[in-house]
């Protein structure tokens, strides 16, 4: 299998590359960064580091900089700051550390939007970024659960977002018409979660198993309607 860094490790070597000196790395700067990396918290159960990975790192993107330097820098900044996606999908008190130092990145668990089926998965991690001619960044992920052949190249405003959350029963009241939910949707080719808004809301009592409500979702990608109950759906976070 292929290396790979993570999100967090290539945003703060391209934070150390935009400050770096022309000339050859010093040997003690790859040791000292790769160790670093290997021991963070966020790297647990995944392969060490080495020196000569982190000096192929910087020699490949040396080789990127000219001339989008300012491209370059224009996509780091844009990554780092989703905050303009928030109206969107919602910007938690934890979705705001994107401001700040790339490590926070690693605390955080994103989905991204799939346009083989317009379903959202869980995000593995984040393997590259590009800025399209359009002035636009995309993210190339690999989905949890999901090989290479799947990974996909998707627009980080539209379609990479911080994790929906489940429902738990007790959380049924805060469910209204009009949210946005992402919707478990059974068909018989295929079983994803896609978004959908509350059209309508039939309340019951609770009882032992707990919510028996039921709410008819529209889902966003084909518009057609269903009835469902609050274990098929996840809530946006919400600031």
């Amino acid at each position: 299998m292929d290396f790979e860094f993570t999100l967090s490790e290539m945003l703060e070597m391209e934070n150390m590359f935009k400050d770096l000196e022309e000339g050859p790395l010093a040997p003690q700067f790859c040791e000292k960064l790769a160790s670093s990396f290997s021991l963070a918290p966020s790297r647990a159960g995944k392969q060490a580091i080495t020196p000569r990975q982190v000096k192929s790192w910087f020699q490949d993107r040396l080789k990127k900089s000219q001339p989008r330097v300012a491209s370059s820098n224009m996509a780091l900044k844009l990554f780092a700051d989703l905050s303009d996606a928030s109206a969107s999908f919602g910007a938690t008190e934890s979705s705001q550390k994107l401001k700040g130092n790339a490590s926070d990145l690693s605390e955080l668990i994103f989905e991204a939007l799939s346009s083989k089926d317009n379903a959202w998965y869980d995000v593995a991690s984040f393997l590259n970024y590009r800025v399209v001619c359009s002035g636009e960044l995309e993210v190339r992920v690999r989905f949890a659960g999901f090989r290479n052949t799947d990974d996909e190249w998707v627009n980080v405003r539209r379609a990479v977002r911080e994790r929906s959350i489940p429902l738990e029963s007790s959380e049924c009241q805060r469910v209204k018409v009009g949210d946005l939910v992402l919707c478990f949707q059974e068909r018989e080719e295929r079983a994803v979660y896609c978004d959908a808004h509350i059209v309508e809301i039939n309340r019951k009592l609770h009882d032992i198993n707990g919510c028996r409500c039921t709410f008819v979702v529209r889902y966003e990608h084909d518009d057609l309607e269903e009835e469902v109950r609050l274990d098929r759906l996840c809530g946006r976070p919400t600031p």
